[in-house]
């Protein structure tokens, strides 16, 4: 099982020196990666009677490209991982060069964890069409692989065109290994096809009281019906410290791994911890806790 650290962007301020801190003493630690959210704009919910969303314009958010090319001269070992860089709101080819530029930097330490979002007022600002934003997603993974994986590239589909072109340094990892995030039928059966690996939200709704079991029987059929081998597909989840101790999570990786979890991350945000030092000692208790 390879354990995980989620960065609390939105609680520990945006000092540069708190954030190297953070992602030092989580390689120091032993963890094997490092989590970093996404998010380009925030809305003012004041100004939206029906908004639901988890985060507003008050949530700060670092750019992930950005964060994960100065965590690379900071760290390294642990692997930086995007959960979830929001797709279909990208430049495909501009992704590519980014991701290719932070594995470069990173000599080989980057999984890009990718999805669809649920935030339609970013994609109306970055200038593209949330509503079919799935199909987008689905031809873009394959122009990522493309261009991560050949010095040139000829590619012609529904929404992107290549002629004999290509990024210039390609990755260290040729290619970066894709993760897909969501738990809707169409993405799971996306991500079946396409992915290197899985991020379920195993808990709330998701969870289904069985810590996610149900869920991930479903996504052992969708692979089936693909054409996939289940054991092939990485799969992460996250736990939260809330109020919980070193016996639950114990208890959580068990479950999670009987259930053929691989990777599991630990986030501590909205968690009742009051500074940077509270999160980095709530992620040393965890780690110590596990041997």
């Amino acid at each position: 099982m390879k354990l995980g650290m989620i960065l609390p962007q939105i609680e520990i301020g945006n000092d540069p020196a708190v954030i190297r801190d953070f992602a030092q003493a989580a390689e120091d630690l032993g963890f094997d990666h490092l989590v970093a959210f996404d998010h380009v704009l925030g809305a003012n919910a004041a100004s939206r009677a029906e908004w639901k969303g988890p985060y507003t314009h008050v949530d700060a958010f670092h750019e992930v490209f950005v964060l994960f090319g100065y965590l690379a001269a900071c760290t390294r070992r642990i692997e930086l991982s995007t959960q979830v860089l929001i797709l279909p709101q990208r430049q495909t080819a501009l992704v590519a060069k980014q991701a290719a530029q932070v594995d470069l930097l990173s000599n080989g330490r980057l999984r890009l964890g990718i999805g669809v979002g649920w935030n339609d007022v970013e994609y109306e600002a970055l200038g593209e069409d949330f509503g079919n934003r799935g199909r987008r997603c689905e031809e873009q993974i394959d122009v990522l692989r493309a261009l991560w994986s050949a010095e040139l590239v000829t590619f012609e589909g529904r929404y992107h065109r290549v002629t004999d072109a290509g990024i210039n340094p390609l990755p260290v990892q040729r290619p970066i290994p894709l993760w897909i995030g969501g738990e809707a039928e169409p993405v799971m059966r996306r991500t079946a096809r396409k992915a290197d690996g899985w991020l379920p939200r195993v808990h709330g709704q998701y969870a289904k009281g069985d810590g996610g079991a149900s869920l991930l029987a479903r996504m052992r059929a969708i692979c089936e019906e693909e054409g996939r081998d289940p054991s092939t597909l990485g799969l992460e989840r996250w736990v939260h410290n809330l109020e919980r101790g070193p016996a639950d999570w114990g208890r959580d990786i068990e479950q999670w791994a009987s259930l053929g979890g691989t990777h599991l991350s630990l986030n501590t945000i909205r968690g009742g911890l009051r500074s940077p030092a509270e999160h980095i000692q709530t992620m040393r208790r965890y780690k110590e806790a596990l041997g």
